[in-house]
């Protein structure tokens, strides 16, 4: 697989190899990136990468993406190389179209479940995404935040498996996953060091530690201070995509 990052507006296409291998076009930072990120790291899918400077979208993007937005898969392989977006949607098509462990449950009331629980996180992405990206978030946005993840919490004690998938991870893992890597890059942002308490999020906090231990999760983790420098750079309206690919 290549890795290609894209930066001016109006950049010629990359050059990637007609060789039929799917092709992810991502930006490093982006949460919903990530969740296609982790499919195809956990299904073992070839693929080429394009890195999408969303400061600068390249206009020979919106072939792939109408709206330009990340994340996005390409499939030449088939008649008319089709796109999709929309990480949910990609997500299952890749589950559904590739081989190995499947990600999505089987039975059809508890894969709705899970994707009602997966848009569960929405309130709290909502509340704690000024605090990630703006210098003055409102007053009650982290009580807000916990308020929303107490939703998890109370899922994963009483689903009363390691993972929200069951004894394997699974979809609702690996589509909330991203954002609970960024959450602890607080500590470094935020002037009162914050972090989640132990005692409210004792089994949450518990299935954070067990799915960074993920081979996927791995392949495709950034550490805390790398999302802190980035979430600095958004705070001066200055956002530095290439952070991601410098070292600490």
């Amino acid at each position: 697989p290549t890795d290609k990052s894209i930066n001016p507006t109006g950049s010629p296409k990359p050059e990637i190899p007609e060789d039929g291998l799917l092709r992810y076009y991502s930006m490093r930072f982006c949460p919903y990136s990530q969740r296609v990120g982790l499919v195809l790291a956990a299904k073992k899918i070839p693929h080429h990468t394009v890195h999408i400077d969303l400061s600068e979208k390249p206009e020979w993007y919106i072939d792939y993406s109408p709206l330009g937005k990340v994340p996005a898969i390409q499939l030449p392989q088939l008649p008319g190389q089709p796109a999709l977006v929309e990480s949910l949607v990609i997500a299952e098509y890749l589950d559904e179209q590739y081989p190995g462990e499947p990600l999505f449950p089987k039975d059809p009331l508890q894969k709705a479940l899970d994707r009602i629980l997966i848009e569960r996180l929405a309130p709290a992405v909502s509340a704690i995404y000024p605090v990630f990206f703006t210098k003055d978030p409102p007053r009650d946005a982290i009580f807000n935040f916990e308020k929303a993840l107490d939703v998890f919490e109370e899922e994963i004690t009483k689903r009363g498996t390691p993972y929200f998938g069951g004894e394997k991870i699974g979809i609702v893992d690996y589509m909330i996953w991203p954002w609970f890597e960024r959450f602890p890059a607080l500590q470094y942002t935020l002037d009162t060091k914050y972090q989640l308490d132990k005692t409210r999020y004792k089994n949450l906090l518990q299935w954070r530690e067990l799915v960074a231990q993920d081979e996927a999760v791995k392949a495709t983790a950034l550490d805390p201070r790398i999302h802190a420098k980035f979430m600095r750079t958004r705070h001066e309206a200055k956002p530095d995509y290439d952070i991601a690919f410098e070292p600490l």
